[in-house]
């Protein structure tokens, strides 16, 4: 990999503005240590009686006089954050009204960072011969012999020879095998770049082309790849991959869900001979700490990750890719509130990358860039081989024969048998976890809700419990109804994931079901076996949360039901009709993508929904444009823009009379033409224990929203008790 360009050392007793990874919110100035600092060094600086760890952002503030300038105590043995990493943690923070430090803290967060490079025994050839000679003496030294640039673990070496770890001690003690310390953290395996991937369709090769040209130019560029499910997004964007890797240079993907994960790596062992590594929540602390390091060091060439992966300190990171950009969950909603597509253009922008924002139902944001030419747009029409997209249908749920409390249309459930006679995989969707949503007491109409929120409990009938899903908070599930006392009459109103596996049960006793829903799995690893298993066929019916619709590819696969298309429909929501698009396109692509033919069927009270329709007919671009021209006529984005203001307070008219004066405040927002609404009690209007008032701030595309808002937050004081969420460019109303 080639070296990047070092910045120039602060001089020894060089005034350096230090950031400290800690609550304060602004450069502190120190003394350069007696050997000079690199700029984005982490070190160890005294701060009144105690010592605290920051990183060399920059020259120093000149505030303190120089008489009073203290020293750098020590520089800690740590890759130092480049300053491309500094500038994009920088702009970051100024895009997101972000404390500097708390963006920083996203970036530092592997365990053990400031405490040096941990060691290990490694041992490998020595200079001696041994005059008695045993099998076991015999096959460690061959196994050196063949390996003579290596260096191996004890447990690797006796794994490799067949023998015990004495023998290998015993080795060392007579001088033929050497022992020795070697860094803890090695590098990841290379991956093989002239492996041979699988043939692509014409449409693929142009698509390929076109993202390794983009790899080559070394500069910023953004391409949406927009591709049907299952035409061969990732084959295709493998080839940028390569070809970034070849450049010399690290490549990043991220996925939506860690479940995704698994089956990726396999794609990419599979095309590169070698797994590449990978960052998510279910990682251990040692692989977190390790795969940090090696991205600063360049030991890690392709990183596959979730959304918090694009922190990760790169040597020289050359492309990106977003993979299912329209996802939601690449916006983090809570502490730090980023949007990791938006932030991945933006730190590709700063490291002259590629970005390549892959769907088959881009948000309408990435579609409208492309459109006016913001951004390149590559497509992939077809689906390989001879997989082809699946017929889609609506049932008229307003003509069904349904026995209350039933879910599953007949319609829709003798389309399930039909698959079960083939032996053929069906999956039924719905957009609700749990049980039921609702929990009513038939005597008195009480709704059993969260003691610390106003939402209702949703009864989770496998964990036994009632939870909210907004704070967390879980119950037992009373035999008796808190707000009347009478028993036996608390009732399940509505369906959710797990009900629905109850009915699926009663119609198809024989048949082998298996429900995917986050919270039925414990740990990213059994959600990923799960799904392994599931995609091989241990299962006829797949009852599923929006988790299903996430990318899997269940080859057997050739029937997907939704049980509720109308769900998503209902409420204020600004995206409500695009995320109801894309998540009834996404799932009905799980069916059919192996040889058999694969159909969809939307349960739904109103088929003639424009949207119901849009997916009917197949017609996503004309989705787009006409979603395009209601949010142009309205003054929505993506042509203008919104900030989200939410107050909170556990005295509800304290944040409602905060949020009253800010809204009357306002001159710094109306110089710049932008509207403030409300306030209003957020439509979850508290959330554990704590009142919420909401604000809504619009402007013009091209205003300077984040200065106008700082500085109109800054008029005010807030009490200790009163917290301000600021997040730009909401993606929930909640």
């Amino acid at each position: 990999m080639a070296e990047p360009a070092y910045e120039d050392r602060f001089a020894p007793g060089e005034r350096v503005g230090i950031l400290p990874l800690g609550a304060l919110d602004r450069l502190l100035d120190y003394k350069a240590s007696a050997e000079g600092l690199a700029p984005g060094a982490f070190v160890e600086v005294p701060l009144g009686p105690r010592q605290i760890v920051g990183i060399v952002w920059g020259p120093g503030t000149g505030e303190v006089p120089e008489a009073r300038l203290r020293p750098v105590t020590r520089v800690l043995d740590a890759p130092p954050l480049r300053a491309p990493m500094r500038e994009f943690l920088g702009r970051a923070a100024d895009y997101t009204l972000t404390p500097l430090p708390a963006m920083v803290r996203l970036a530092t967060r592997a365990p053990g960072l400031t405490e040096g490079q941990a060691m290990r025994h490694v041992y490998r050839m020595g200079p001696r011969e041994i005059g008695r000679m045993t099998d076991a003496r015999t096959r460690v030294l061959a196994v050196l012999r063949d390996h003579p640039e290596m260096s191996f673990t004890l447990g690797e070496l006796a794994g490799m020879a067949g023998v015990g770890t004495a023998v290998i001690k015993g080795l060392v003690q007579q001088g033929a095998v050497l022992e020795a310390e070697a860094a803890r953290d090695r590098p990841y395996p290379v991956l093989d770049l002239d492996a041979k991937g699988v043939s692509l369709t014409p449409d693929q090769m142009l698509a390929a082309a076109a993202l390794r040209i983009g790899a080559e130019a070394r500069s910023y560029n953004t391409t949406l790849l927009k591709g049907v499910t299952g035409s061969g997004k990732t084959e295709v964007y493998l080839e940028a991959v390569a070809e970034t890797l070849r450049q010399g240079r690290q490549a990043l993907v991220l996925l939506p869900e860690i479940a995704l994960t698994g089956a990726f790596l396999a794609r990419v062992e599979h095309r590169f001979g070698a797994p590449a590594a990978e960052w998510h929540s279910g990682m251990t602390q040692t692989e977190r700490r390790r795969l940090w390091r090696m991205t600063a060091t360049g030991g890690a060439s392709l990183v596959v990750g979730a959304r918090s992966a694009l922190f990760l300190p790169f040597r020289d990171l050359g492309l990106v890719v977003v993979d299912e950009e329209h996802d939601t969950s690449y916006k983090q909603e809570d502490g730090v509130l980023y949007n990791a597509r938006d932030m991945a253009v933006l730190r590709a922008s700063i490291e002259k990358s590629q970005v390549i924002l892959a769907s088959a139902t881009p948000c309408l944001e990435s579609w409208h860039n492309a459109e006016i030419g913001k951004y390149a747009r590559l497509t992939l029409p077809a689906r390989v081989g001879l997989a082809v997209l699946p017929t889609v249908k609506a049932v008229d749920m307003r003509l069904e024969d349904i026995a209350r409390g039933n879910w599953v249309s007949p319609t829709l459930a003798n389309a399930v048998a039909h698959r079960l006679e083939r032996e053929e995989q069906s999956l039924l969707f719905i957009n609700r976890r749990g049980y039921a949503p609702v929990t009513l007491c038939r005597s008195c109409g009480h709704q059993l809700g969260c003691p610390h929120c106003d939402a209702r409990l949703v009864e989770h009938r496998f964990m036994r419990r009632l939870m909210c899903h907004q704070c967390g908070e879980t119950q037992p599930m009373p035999i008796a109804c808190p707000d009347c006392g009478a028993e036996g009459k608390l009732s399940p109103v509505g369906p959710g994931v797990e009900r629905l596996a109850e009915e699926v049960a009663s119609l198809f006793p024989t048949a082998r079901t298996a429900v995917l829903s986050s919270d039925l799995y414990g740990s990213a690893k059994s959600l990923k076996e799960a799904i392994e298993q599931i995609a091989d066929g241990a299962a006829d019916i797949i009852i599923g949360t929006q988790l299903v619709a996430k990318g899997h590819n269940f080859p057997k696969l050739t029937l997907a039901g939704v049980i509720d298309a109308d769900l998503g429909l209902y409420g204020s929501d600004l995206r409500a009709a695009e995320r109801t698009f894309a998540l009834m396109r996404q799932v009905s692509g799980r069916a059919g993508r192996a040889d058999a033919p694969g159909e969809a069927m939307l349960q739904t009270y109103q088929p003639h929904h424009p949207v119901i329709q849009a997916i009917l007919r197949g017609d996503d671009e004309g989705f787009w444009r006409a979603e395009a021209d209601g949010r142009r006529m309205a003054g929505m984005p993506p042509f203008s823009r919104l900030a989200g203001i939410v107050l909170s307070s556990e005295d509800a008219q304290d944040a409602m009379d905060k949020a009253v004066e800010m809204a009357r405040n306002k001159e710094p927002l109306a110089k710049i033409g932008a509207e403030v609404w409300g306030p209003a009690p957020a439509p979850i209007a508290r959330v554990r224990g704590r009142h919420r008032v909401r604000l809504l701030v619009k402007a013009d595309r091209g205003a300077p929203l984040q200065d106008a808002i700082a500085r109109w937050a800054a008029q005010f004081r807030f009490p200790s008790d009163l917290r301000l969420t600021i997040d730009i460019d909401p993606q929930s109303f909640m």
